[in-house]
This record gives C-alpha cells, sequence and structure tokens, in this order.
C-alpha cells in the first residue's frame, strides 16, 4: 500500500447555529473559510441571515470545476 502524498488538519468551529455561520480553519492558512448560507439556501433551512456567505456546496462545486 503507497503512502500519502498529503494530509489536510482541517477544525470547524460552528459560529451560529441558527444562521448555519461556520468557520473552518485550514493548517497552514492564516485566515479561516467562511460558510454560511444565502439566496436559495436560506429559503430552504428557512434562515434569514443579515451576511450571506458560501454554503459548503459553493466550495465543492468550486473545487471540482477548478
Amino acid at each position: 500500500m503507497t503512502k500519502p502524498i498529503a494530509l489536510t488538519n482541517i477544525t470547524i468551529i460552528q459560529k451560529d447555529t441558527a444562521n448555519k455561520i461556520r468557520h473552518a480553519f485550514i493548517e497552514g492558512f492564516d485566515a479561516p473559510l467562511h460558510f454560511g448560507v444565502h439566496g436559495g439556501v436560506k429559503d430552504f433551512y428557512g434562515v434569514h441571515t443579515e451576511v450571506e456567505n458560501p454554503s459548503t456546496l459553493d466550495h465543492i462545486v468550486a473545487a471540482a470545476g477548478g
């Protein structure tokens, strides 16, 4: 079996459960990624936030498309 090329250490902090806000701290990077809800995702979850953030799905689509 081969050894892994790289491992990623990530810590997720749930900032606000009611508004679905999370911060992901990735080892080796100073600034966290901000996750939340926006547009139709807000409507789906019934959340009404003043600040909109990309959802986890947005990050997945961006990573796959990039």
